[in-house]
């Protein structure tokens, strides 16, 4: 079933032309990820297909039925609002309908026959079934839980952080689960911890996904087709990020050879077209035009091939880097590194060694510190105990802020302060429109100021702006924030060939795969620990730890349940009490019976007068009671002794 069908889309924004025959369209059940240079069009895409913009020409045709949810760059809440209640605002549907249930079921145990009860309580279970909201409670408790939220569940939505309100918007939509959900980046502002959560709730609950984002794991995990936006139009990709990487190369190999066919038919064209008159004849303007149109796109075709070779070799780079041998100057020597704020402690008895060349990540939970190190690091920040050497270094850093750039400033001011239109990179001399080239600027973004860039094209003038001066170490806090692919190809391609030290914070597992030799772990209490491990190996461990010691926990309580039981079952009961109190008198009396009657048995008298086979039949009978009575009270003894022990 198509949720949404887009057919010869055309879109403009100005002079710029966004989209030019764009044809789209997504199934119930698909999960699928929109990529491409930022600027290409991927948030247009996203508002086309929900219905927030119109495009100029086309078909945007949608699902009436289906109910569509986006995830806001900026979510508006009502401003009196705490998080849990914003949360529950948001699911006021679904109560309702858990409301109607109980309802309708108070209502059909007793008119079981009533056909539209059974019709309406069938659709109801059906969208309780569809929105697994049997336990809405506990699955609130555990998105809160997840994505950092508990602690701030009777705050005021309003006063939190723009990345903290996202993610109650985001926790508000997986639990609202709409028919389609669109996210454009949702991995921002979120720890790789609350990204394991959002992909595990994603394909757990089978939802139909629409999706921007940079995160290439998530992208590999989540993504059943990735569109990418290429030349007005899109491409698709069957599969996730690992699969849109083979099926790409396969692609720069047909055309490839396409090409080579193409040069082979223009050279005959080109020979025909040189024999002169019969080329001007009107019936052979048509293949004239032919020959035209072929060298235009052969000169186009090379271009876009060189530019897919360059992101697939990219892609298919080293991810550890080249070992370096020789001896490493020490740029950082710390000792015993202690730092806390509001009491809470951050940095405890950190002791470690930075190396030129050394490439590490620091990494691990939200607020656990470690923008701090780096600030502590730089000297922004004075440690509360501890001691730092640092060595004759230069030191370039990149902050979420980018707190180089002036916004008032043109690019061409930021990289040419001094006039001209020169700039040295790696010891050359370069044009500046030649280096921002590089950093996927076209020419005419030269004279624009800073003000005016998105986000995203502000992180990229930064980061080329730190590659254009020399440095021992750079220092790096989540450097591919608001980036494309594209650019995180390029600013990991810079960063594997720098010679200096590398330290960075990132949540991006794939880029810190990539580049870091050497992993900084913040525990979360202060304990930081270092691992020459690849992060997704160590996430991957860790999370098996984590099941082990949910497992052993969940065993030990199973446990103690299990004691608790049987001491429980193994408690006298009442009839047992009762026969303990009353089996000390059964047994003496029959102990009282049977010696009379062994009495009789010697007595002549006795036993004529009775008979001696009735007597002996009977003494029989009581010595069998007494045998039961006085085991029992035996065994009633022995168990009353165990459990007083």
């Amino acid at each position: 079933m198509a949720f949404i069908d887009m057919y010869e889309i055309k879109k403009k924004y100005d002079v710029k032309q966004i989209f030019d025959g764009l044809d789209f369209h997504i199934q119930e059940g698909e999960r699928v990820a929109i990529i491409g240079q930022n600027g290409c069009g991927k948030s247009t895409l996203l508002k086309l297909a929900i219905g927030l913009e119109d495009p100029d020409e086309g078909k945007v045709i949608k699902d009436s039925s289906i109910e569509l949810a986006m995830l806001s760059q900026m979510p508006i809440f009502d401003d009196n609002a705490t998080v849990k209640e914003a949360i529950e605002n948001e699911l006021v549907e679904i109560k309702a309908a858990q409301n109607r249930y109980q309802e309708l079921s108070e209502q059909i145990a007793t008119n079981i026959e009533d056909k539209k009860l059974l019709k309406e309580y069938e659709e109801i279970t059906a969208y309780l079934d569809h929105h697994n909201a049997w336990d809405l409670s506990s699955k609130i408790e555990r998105a809160m839980q997840e994505f950092q939220l508990k602690e701030y569940e009777h705050r005021l939505v309003s006063t939190l952080s723009g990345g903290e309100q996202r993610r109650v918007a985001l926790a508000s939509l997986i639990l609202k689960k709409p028919d389609l959900l669109i996210l454009d980046e949702p991995t921002n502002h979120l720890d790789v911890y609350m990204v394991e959560y959002l992909e595990e709730i994603l394909l757990k609950e089978k939802f139909t996904l629409l999706l921007i984002s940079h995160d290439r794991y998530f992208l590999d995990k989540i993504a059943t087709r990735i569109v990418e936006v290429e030349n007005l139009k899109v491409v698709n990709y069957r599969g996730g990020y690992e699969s849109y990487l083979a099926q790409k190369e396969q692609r720069l190999h047909s055309m490839q050879k396409e090409h080579e066919n193409l040069l082979r038919l223009l050279k005959r064209e080109e020979e025909w077209l040189a024999k002169g008159v019969r080329a001007r004849e009107t019936r052979n303007q048509g293949r004239k035009r032919r020959v035209f149109e072929l060298r235009d796109k052969a000169k186009k075709d090379p271009t876009l091939i060189r530019k897919m070779k360059v992101e697939l070799e990219r892609e298919k780079k080293s991810w550890r880097g080249e070992k370096v041998v020789a001896k490493k100057k020490m740029l950082f020597e710390i000792e015993k590194l202690n730092y806390s704020i509001a009491n809470k402690l951050l940095v405890k008895d950190f002791t470690t060694r930075i190396l030129q060349r050394d490439k590490i990540a620091i990494v691990g939970a939200n607020g656990s510190g470690k923008s701090t190190l780096l600030k502590i690091l730089l000297g922004r920040l004075k440690e509360d105990s501890g001691l730092i050497k640092r060595g004759e270094l230069s030191i370039g850093y990149f902050d979420q802020h980018r707190e180089m750039l002036k916004e008032d400033a043109t690019l061409i001011d930021v990289f040419c302060p001094d006039g001209g239109d020169r700039v040295m990179v790696e010891g050359k001399n370069m044009h500046v429109f030649g280096y921002l080239k590089n950093f996927l600027f076209p020419k005419e973004y030269l004279d624009k100021k800073i003000f005016q860039l998105s986000g995203g094209e502000k992180n990229r003038v930064a980061l080329a702006l730190l590659f254009t001066k020399s440095y021992d170490c750079l220092i790096l806090d989540e450097p591919t924030n608001d980036l494309d692919i594209q650019t995180i190809n390029i600013l990991e391609d810079k960063l594997l060939s720098f010679q200096g030290a590398l330290l960075f914070v990132s949540h991006d597992r794939y880029f810190v795969d990539k580049l870091a030799q050497k992993l900084f772990i913040f525990k979360g209490n202060g304990d930081i620990e270092v691992s020459y491990q690849s992060y997704s190996e160590y996430l991957d461990i860790e999370k098996e730890i984590k099941e082990l010691d949910s497992f052993e926990t969940k065993m030990g309580k199973e446990i103690k349940v299990e004691q608790k039981i049987k001491k429980r079952q193994n408690k006298l009961s009442y009839k047992e009490k009762s026969d303990l109190e009353l089996l000390p008198k059964i047994v003496e009396d029959l102990e009282r019976k049977m010696e009379e009657l062994n009495r009789c048995l010697a007595d002549p008298e006795c036993y004529n007068l009775k008979g001696l086979s009735e007597i002996s039949i009977e003494l029989e009978k009581v010595e069998n009671e007494y045998e039961v009575a006085s085991n029992r009270y035996l065994e009633l003894l022995e168990l009353e002794d165990e459990l007083d022990s």
